[in-house]
């Protein structure tokens, strides 16, 4: 996941209003993307997505509409997961069985 990517604040504006988000949502993700300086990493941007209401699907849509290729979306997604499931459980930590 080396790559940049950007979209203007408007196209943004305009895809999350496609999508159904409201616009106090997307004023909200709009700010917080200005407090990190307008910069994100995928994985934090898809959560701020998911936060404000996006599905896993509508998600993968905006990103791949800002040219993220599937591979690294589903590298996103499984990140994210990794990040729920540690910050639900503490710490994980890897088993083996013999």
């Amino acid at each position: 996941m080396g790559s940049s990517f950007s979209i203007s604040r408007i196209e943004l504006k305009r895809m999350l209003t496609t999508l159904g988000v409201s616009e106090r949502n997307i004023d909200g993700l709009v700010a917080e993307l200005n407090r990190m300086h307008r910069h994100a990493n995928a994985v934090a941007f898809a959560g701020m997505l998911q936060k404000i209401g996006l599905k896993a699907d509508d998600v993968s849509n905006v990103l791949r509409r800002i040219g993220v290729d599937d591979i690294t979306i589903s590298s996103i997604f499984d990140t994210l997961e990794e990040e729920r499931i540690k910050s639900a459980y503490g710490k994980v930590v890897e088993l083996s069985f013999e």
